[in-house]
């Protein structure tokens, strides 16, 4: 999957995101139940003077939910301490942040499904009982510490809720999920981030790139990055439609948000297998990637366009999705058929490689 339509942030958005996030609630676009809900959460905490129950967001990577987190510590006035389930390998490592938070803190784990299991033992205690008990030693000799926590909350975020133990899942107050956004909400990104980047952007230059943004804020802020520097290298400085339409074509963004490694997968689909089915290790072979890859990176967003389908038996291309390759579908898939795929206007994309 090219860097472009990857909802997973690179090293180089750090900054960009960091100049364009939300602060506050109130600046915050899209998502209304969770913002919503978490507005009431944490003024009703802020009225008791306690820090409000422990939170947790899932949703696919991009929709904000490290943005909330930090939004969570700003509305709190709170102190926030960030970090990973794959950095805390051991229990001491959770123990030292934990006695390392003050009174009303707000620490954010990412990707806490992958958090080690004996440091997710102990988190449980410190997120019911604010206490830690710290071994020391090792077989008949060992001692458990008890060590007090200053009352803190926990926000974690995931990518895969089902991946969560139960007893994980139980000990959060407040479970909130990350939809995808519509182009609509995209759009109000893209043009408050043009305002803080001071780019000029046009109505139909925001439509074009929300369109292509799959559904994911984050994307739609990098791909508006790259449409800027399109049209400052070749055009005259506006992202209007020529612009985004003329850059998105440069970076093998197809009209649906497709990429090349989407189009391998479905071609390989159709032309390979007919349509399917086939199994998931086939199909990574037959593009080249790692099964990973595949599930995880390219067909949450196939399946949610409705362009390719699970089945027991493995991965079916949908009538869809031999449209959108310029292909007659099946007869057995044409009572299937939704909604014909919007298409480019001709000549300005191709979806040949």
């Amino acid at each position: 999957m090219s860097d472009e339509t990857s909802p997973v942030a690179a090293p180089e958005d750090r900054d960009a995101e960091a100049t364009v996030r939300p602060k506050r609630l109130a600046e915050f676009v899209g998502q209304e139940r969770v913002r919503e809900q978490l507005e009431v959460l944490l003024h009703s905490a802020l009225r008791r003077g306690t820090p409000p129950d422990h939170i947790l967001l899932s949703g696919s990577p991009g929709l904000g939910k490290t943005t909330l987190s930090m939004i969570v510590a700003a509305e709190l006035g709170s102190g926030l301490r960030l970090t990973s389930g794959p950095a805390i390998e051991r229990a001491g490592d959770l123990a030292a942040v934990l006695t390392s938070l003050g009174t009303g803190d707000v620490l954010f784990i990412d990707e806490i499904h992958r958090i080690a299991r004996p440091a997710e033992e102990l988190l449980y205690s410190a997120m019911e009982d604010f206490r830690v008990d710290v071994v020391v030693g090792k077989g008949p000799g060992a001692t458990a510490i008890p060590l007090d926590v200053e009352p803190f909350t926990l926000v974690g975020a995931t990518t895969r809720a089902g991946l969560l133990t139960g007893p994980m899942r139980d000990r959060f107050g407040f479970v909130g999920h990350l939809d995808f956004y519509e182009p609509a909400e995209l759009e109000r990104v893209l043009r408050r981030s043009a305002q803080i980047l001071n780019i000029e952007i046009t109505p139909d230059g925001a439509t074009e790139i929300a369109g292509r943004s799959r559904g994911t804020p984050r994307i739609a802020n990098r791909l508006l990055r790259r449409v800027r520097d399109y049209a400052e290298v070749r055009g005259a400085g506006i992202v209007d439609l020529t612009a985004a339409r003329a850059a998105l074509k440069v970076y093998d963004v197809d009209p649906l948000g497709l990429d090349r490694l989407d189009r391998a997968v479905l071609r390989a689909l159709v032309e390979n297998f007919g349509g399917g089915p086939v199994g998931l290790s086939t199909l990574a072979i037959a593009v080249g990637e790692q099964p990973d890859t595949v599930a995880e990176v390219c067909e949450p967003f196939l399946l949610r366009a409705g362009l390719l389908a699970r089945t027991p038996r493995g991965r079916v291309a949908t009538g869809n999705a031999w449209r959108h390759l310029g292909r007659t579908p099946p007869s057995s898939l044409a009572p299937q058929i939704a909604t014909p795929v919007t298409q480019a206007p001709e000549g300005l994309f191709s979806l040949d490689p």
